[in-house]
């Protein structure tokens, strides 16, 4: 199919990384995201990028692009230990290095500049203020998708990249459960001037990622952002024409508990104010050790949300046809293990493999089926294994059976 035209539904990490590749590739592609504008919303602050990530990005960006995704990203180490609310070592690791990709395959990305560099060149592509309210299989096999705006768009083939809440799964796969965790978590950041993490908290501290667990599996986490060189430094030196914000190093500060020990309703939860939920934070870790409070003391409060954590329970593999998942839209997890994001852009790389394939003359629905065979290996792998580190350590509820096909 040598004029395939590709619909993403969703400009997060995975949409977005998908529609580069399938634009270094020459395949026509539209992204359709539901915000205004690329900066509408905080999406989060710090995430580790892994091999697998690494890899997916080496293969999808442009050589500069690629340059200044490293040289952009921190490099904490492999460490992902485990303390009590003591600071006293529960459990050590490291993870294995992979000498031969940045960071030795464990990287630590602002994720705003990561969406940044990926929606660089895809100006035309990208359509805001569009949400897709559902989609029609046409009788020759090609789809149209519906916005709330009240435009369309028809395409070969539509990705439902638009995350946990995916009207493109709702419609899909309706028998395909998300379900809440039991957890919920208070997302904030520490600015701090270059080295000074090191005068608030012991080094051990300042790995890759480092988790606390106090009473009742309450918890806080942390991981530091540290910038090698200014951002307008970088893209001069890599690539000229694309445009970073200025940001400046910080601890990602996370506090999470099951969501009975929060002394307030949901609704109370998600209403409260950054410096409402700072103190909330402050109450739930009296006690512990003396540097840990005083870190979160010093979150800036207007940075910090509430988030509930939810995750996707594995589904059997469905019949294929022009229509398909990416991502949250399919495989949510908990962040118990770290590669939500990773695992985006894992399938953004594969599915850009098997549509340069269909692109080629393979037949468009095997090249489909052959990306979801294998999403759903090692997407619901992932899954499986976040919600049973996250039950284990901090008692996230345990995954659900699956609900059977209607």
């Amino acid at each position: 199919m040598p004029d395939l035209h590709v619909i993403i539904a969703g400009g997060g990490l995975g949409g977005l990384a998908l529609a580069q590749g399938l634009h270094q590739a020459g395949i026509s592609v539209a992204v359709y995201e539901k915000d205004p504008g690329p900066a509408f919303r905080n999406q989060g602050y710090r995430i580790r990028i892994n091999s697998d990530g690494i890899t997916a990005l080496k293969a999808l960006l442009t050589p500069p692009m690629y340059e200044v995704f490293a040289a952009t990203a921190g490099t904490p180490g492999p460490r992902m230990d485990t303390f009590d609310h003591r600071l006293d070592l529960l459990h050590a690791q490291e993870l294995p290095p992979v000498p031969v990709l940045p960071g030795n395959g464990n990287l630590a990305v602002n994720r705003m500049t990561l969406r940044q560099i990926l929606l660089s060149g895809l100006d035309k592509a990208v359509h805001y203020g569009a949400r897709l309210t559902r989609y029609d299989i046409n009788a020759s096999g090609s789809v149209t998708a519906h916005f709330a705006n009240g435009t369309s768009a028809r395409g070969d083939v539509l990705i439902g990249a638009d995350g946990v809440n995916s009207a493109v799964r709702k419609q899909y796969l309706p028998e395909a459960q998300v379900v809440d965790a039991g957890l919920r978590l208070l997302y904030g950041k520490i600015p701090f001037a270059r080295n000074e993490a090191r005068s608030l908290l012991p080094p051990e501290l300042l790995g890759l990622w480092t988790t606390v667990v106090g009473p009742h599996r309450r918890f806080v986490g942390l991981a530091p952002v540290q910038y090698r060189e200014p951002m307008h430094q970088v893209t001069t030196r890599l690539a000229p024409g694309i445009e970073l914000s200025d940001d400046s190093d910080y601890l990602t500060c996370v506090f999470g508990a099951r969501r009975e020990q929060f002394p307030c309703s949901d609704a109370e939860l998600f209403t409260m104010s950054g410096g409402e939920l700072q103190a909330l934070t402050l109450s739930l870790v009296q006690g512990w050790h003396p540097r840990l409070v005083e870190a979160v003391s010093r979150q800036d409060a207007a940075s910090i949300f509430p988030v509930s954590v939810r995750t996707s329970v594995p589904v059997a593999a469905w019949e294929t046809t022009a229509v398909t998942l990416l991502g949250d839209a399919i495989h949510v997890m908990s962040p118990a293990i770290g590669v939500g994001a990773n695992t985006a852009l894992r399938d953004a790389r594969v599915l850009t493999d098997r549509l340069v394939q269909a692109a080629g003359g393979r037949p468009l629905d095997e090249a489909l089926h052959a990306y979801e065979e294998e999403m759903l290996g090692y997407g619901f792998d992932a899954v499986r294994d976040s919600a049973a580190r996250g039950h284990r350590l901090v008692g996230q509820n345990p995954l659900p059976s699956p609900r059977a096909r209607a």
